[in-house]
């Protein structure tokens, strides 16, 4: 399958295929511009978020490095009937904006076609799941501070411009859940400066990062994030934890007397051989939630074409 976007990103950053993906910073360019304005733009972001009923945390806005109150730029709809649904005040939003302030609007690919269509792309080349957020940022407003991912992220700067910071990492492959909190930031700057329309940048899980527009005047930027979960061991010995419930030593109760339990932890190395790491890959791929269609339904008129498509290749 080819998609213009994961072609155009592949070019821009050098790769052919998805493997570097999460080995290292990388930072290109997109030269057609209109393919960055097909992908999504400023308007059409706030047409998305004029027209869906969206919360917090989906949606929201920050204003001088805070997040700004849901009541200030939603309102409650109410019908005829009573029915109150909440919805983007678009005049109180476009005040923020004029201010100076930043949207953000997680899973753009849940509320727009073209966004999903992306995803799925950029999922069958990944082989993994793929989200895409959506950054609005306008004038002098900051986005969050210095901070780092638990998944590798491929960003796409689609209008205007943005300084960014990537820093290294200050803990080898951290995880959400995870030993060790990792909040103290590396003093190692890998990168510095402003991404412009058309730039792409690959910021590999753990790197520190932060984006403003402080000090930039007069403008916006547009950026979309999009967000590569890869599987990992910890995943697997998740996933082995479930497996191991078809072997009944595993469903008894831990004896805490101090019994022997070298007949456990045999009945454990037996399943690791078993079910190794390339099975729960391919286990995942083929269990991974299917995409959402309209369904068909012969009352609407008979069925014309029909189409397989997956999810993985």
């Amino acid at each position: 399958m080819e998609h213009r976007l994961v072609t155009a990103i592949e070019t821009a950053l050098g790769w052919h295929s998805s493997e570097p993906i999460g080995t290292g910073f990388v930072l290109g360019r997109i030269e057609d511009d209109t393919l960055l304005s097909r992908i999504l733009t400023p308007n059409k972001l706030l047409d998305v978020a004029m027209r869906r009923s969206l919360n917090r945390p989906q949606f929201r806005a920050f204003r001088k490095g805070e997040e700004v109150h849901p009541a200030v730029y939603f309102t409650d709809t109410v019908s005829p009937r009573g029915q109150s649904i909440p919805m983007a005040n678009m005049h109180r939003l476009g005040d923020l904006l004029r201010q100076g302030a930043t949207l953000i609007m997680d899973q753009v690919n849940v509320f727009d076609p073209t966004m999903e269509v992306t995803c799925r792309a950029l999922q069958w080349w990944a082989h993994e799941r793929v989200q895409v957020n959506a950054y609005l940022t306008t004038n002098d407003a900051a986005g969050f501070p210095l901070h780092w991912d638990d998944h590798d992220v491929i960003i796409v700067q689609l209008s205007g411009e943005k300084d960014w910071e990537v820093r290294a990492t200050s803990r080898t492959a951290p995880m959400y859940r995870d030993a060790d909190p990792n909040s103290t930031p590396s003093d190692t700057v890998i990168f510095k400066g402003t991404l412009q329309t058309g730039d792409v940048m690959h910021i590999p899980r753990g790197h520190w990062h932060q984006a403003t527009r402080i000090g930039s005047g007069t403008g916006h930027s547009l950026h979309v994030t999009f967000g590569i979960t890869k599987r990992t061991g910890a995943s697997w010995m998740a996933w082995l934890g479930d497996w191991c419930r078809e072997t009944e030593i595993f469903r008894h109760d831990l004896d805490r007397r101090g019994a022997d339990s070298s007949d456990l932890v045999e009945a454990a190395t037996r399943l690791v051989g078993q079910r190794g790491p390339e099975d729960f890959l391919t286990t995942h791929g083929q269990q991974t939630t299917p995409g959402r269609h309209v369904p068909f339904l012969g009352i609407f008129g008979p069925l014309r074409a029909v189409v397989c498509t997956t999810s993985r290749p």
